[in-house]
């Protein structure tokens, strides 16, 4: 026998509007928080995944967790900018010495807000390695001088970053003469200044907190880590600039834990909505099941039926979710970094993958609540059904 049409069950869906909303909603609400979470992921995996360049090599302090708490002095550098393997631009090494350290600094929705955001002393090199910064406004920083540039992800949530405000740091006031930005990367949380007078400024004579480096090919890069790690004189462990980023995700890992979380409670609820719905449904159709057996629809004929049935409703309520969810996309926020004790700014991403786990999501929810109800009424005999007017 033909199975039973889909428009039966979309027809279905269409004459009970009130419960087919609420409970599609009550889906939407659930897939909306996963995408939104993934989309906080994302955003931020993104970010990181596009700091640094695939030969970049920080060099740090044996056994430092972060640029923050690293040290790396002046007699180490100078070893360093001479080792082989290391790119050359314009006949000079590509080698920054920078100082990593951190000021406090106010939202612009909320001045009563402060917390910290990293502030990078660099060489003009330093910004040569990191060929995505391009300037967005002003000019960039003149060595000798209390100015810095100001990440364009900074300078959008932070007040005090337009050009020729002051941002207090170190022994004084530094003057903001440019917006700069770095694409998707984290360098747009930052602030850059010269290297020389930040590190004077902190007093910090000539120990700076790491080296950045390009090596000249792949196998130079490892080379290098080797020749780093070797090297006594040193004490200093080379990673992938890439990589040390990539382990920053940690600050992630609560946020997705939480959200999972929250999804999975919701999830269980919408089940149990979606399962009442169709229960509804299977009482209220008695007469319908019981003609259907009659016209010769076998019993998984009529299952599939009532499955199909909450699949559609499930779907209409990730459809509602996706709607609920889209405006983030793109939208830019703030978390706190656990490894530089900074924020780290990023926009929040929904991609296709997302998406389509979101739908996964739903159709899921839409199986487990309809499947009990579908087997009810698959289950009923015809003369039980008929009585049921």
């Amino acid at each position: 026998m033909a199975s039973i049409p889909l428009s039966y069950s979309l027809r279905n869906l269409m004459v009970r509007k009130a419960t087919t909303v609420m409970t599609a909603l009550g889906i939407g609400l659930t897939v909306a928080v996963l995408l939104g979470i993934g989309a906080l992921v994302d955003g931020l995996t993104g970010a990181l995944a596009a700091t640094g360049h695939a030969r970049n090599l920080i060099l740090m302090r044996q056994g430092a967790p972060s640029e923050l708490v690293s040290a790396a002095p002046r007699e180490k550098f100078d070893v360093v900018k001479f080792l082989p393997g290391i790119e050359k631009l314009d006949g000079e090494p590509m080698v920054s010495h920078e100082v990593v350290s951190v000021t406090n600094l106010a939202l612009r929705s909320d001045p009563q807000s402060v917390s910290n955001i990293t502030v990078r002393g660099l060489s003009p090199m330093g910004i040569k390695l990191r060929g995505d910064a391009r300037l967005v406004s002003g000019r960039w920083f003149e060595p000798g001088k209390r100015e810095v540039v100001v990440g364009s992800g900074a300078h959008a949530v932070r007040a005090g970053t337009s050009i020729g405000d002051a941002i207090p740091y170190g022994r004084g006031d530094w003057r903001v003469v440019g917006v700069f930005n770095a694409g998707r990367s984290a360098f747009n949380s930052e602030i850059w200044a010269d290297g020389n007078f930040a590190t004077a400024d902190l007093g910090r004579g000539s120990n700076r907190s790491v080296i950045l480096v390009r090596a000249a090919d792949d196998a130079a890069a490892q080379a290098l880590t080797n020749l780093v790690a070797d090297d006594q004189r040193l004490s200093l462990e080379a990673k992938a600039e890439r990589a040390y980023y990539d382990e920053q995700m940690v600050s992630a890992a609560p946020v997705r834990s939480l959200g999972i979380f929250v999804a999975a409670i919701m999830a269980i609820g919408s089940c149990f909505a979606a399962m009442n719905t169709m229960y509804t449904a299977v009482a209220r159709r008695a007469r319908e099941i019981g003609i259907l057996q009659m016209l010769g629809f076998s019993r998984g004929g009529i299952l599939l039926s009532f499955l199909i049935e909450s699949l559609m409703l499930a779907l209409c309520g990730a459809v509602l979710g996706l709607l609920l969810a889209l405006p983030l996309n793109g939208l830019e926020s703030r978390i706190g970094n656990f490894v530089t004790f900074s924020e780290t700014t990023f926009q929040f991403a929904i991609t296709p993958l997302n998406v389509a786990v979101g739908f996964a999501f739903a159709a899921v929810m839409g199986v487990l609540g309809g499947l009990l109800p579908a087997r009810q009424a698959a289950s009923r005999e015809i003369l039980t059904s008929m009585r049921d007017l």
